[in-house]
């Protein structure tokens, strides 16, 4: 704390009122849960989504009393979103939470598998941060919270896609954060654990590979999607003002084993 300035209440540390958030893939999962934690915590919405099927998160996220609104677009096609982000209003939070998966040997990999993950889970990531962060940095403030994975650390069995973007999705977090933390924008990353989620919908249905994942969590149980709010509303509040390229893992302990 600086000195003379007054301590602040948790409760104005956390509090995301008057703020702008925006959620990419907030339809499901991961990006529903943070969007309805950032909303309870005081943040008005923006909901992205590749088609036009937020109705539902949408009306949740009314009932907390925020304002909401919808932004569809589909991040495989990565080279439309310098345009389309311009015509937002501004963000004080974007949370690059949308992503694909592909799973198969990698001596089978075909390359435009390969591409497509690395188009939605890394260039498309890029490129939203660069046309937000630019408009944080002209005003002094912002946060950007990246998902990152565990294979930001780890190589993983059958996606090498995947891999790849997120290990560079925690470069590019450092990348940024070095750049732009002096400038009042801090850049940082979740690293969810093992999360049911439709991402691991098919890990979960083999019974030797669930049986081995859920064997090696510490907390003894698999993620839920509602595990990561917490990280998320720290991450995105002014508790978090002095924390800068930081990759949170949230993982029940699974990098500890």
């Amino acid at each position: 704390m600086a000195a003379g300035r007054a301590p602040s209440s948790p409760e104005g540390l956390f509090s995301l009122t008057g703020r702008t958030a925006l959620v990419t893939g907030a339809r499901t999962g991961i990006g529903r849960a943070i969007a309805l934690g950032l909303a309870a915590a005081g943040a008005d919405l923006v909901l992205h989504g590749r088609d036009d099927d937020l109705g539902e998160v949408e009306a949740e996220v009314r009932r907390t009393g925020r304002r909401v609104s919808r932004w569809v677009l589909d991040l495989s096609e990565p080279g439309r979103i310098p345009e389309a982000a311009a015509r937002l209003d501004p963000v004080d939070v974007l949370v690059n939470n949308a992503g694909i998966i592909h799973r198969a040997p990698a001596a089978e990999h075909r390359y435009a598998d390969f591409r497509r993950v690395l188009d939605v889970d890394l260039d498309a990531v890029w490129l939203l941060s660069q046309a937000v962060g630019a408009r944080m940095l002209e005003r002094g403030s912002g946060k950007i919270i990246m998902i990152a994975s565990m294979l930001s650390f780890q190589g993983g069995i059958n996606v090498p896609g995947y891999t790849a973007a997120k290990h560079a999705v925690a470069g590019l977090t450092r990348a940024l954060a070095c750049e732009w933390a002096a400038r009042g924008v801090q850049v940082n990353a979740i690293a969810p654990g093992y999360i049911a989620t439709a991402n691991t919908e098919r890990l979960r249905a083999d019974p030797v590979r669930e049986a081995e994942i859920a064997g090696r969590i510490p907390a003894g149980r698999w993620g839920e999607p509602d595990d990561l709010v917490g990280a998320a509303v720290f991450l995105a509040s002014r508790a978090s003002d002095y924390v800068n390229g930081h990759v949170l893992a949230v993982d029940g302990g699974w990098l500890a084993r």
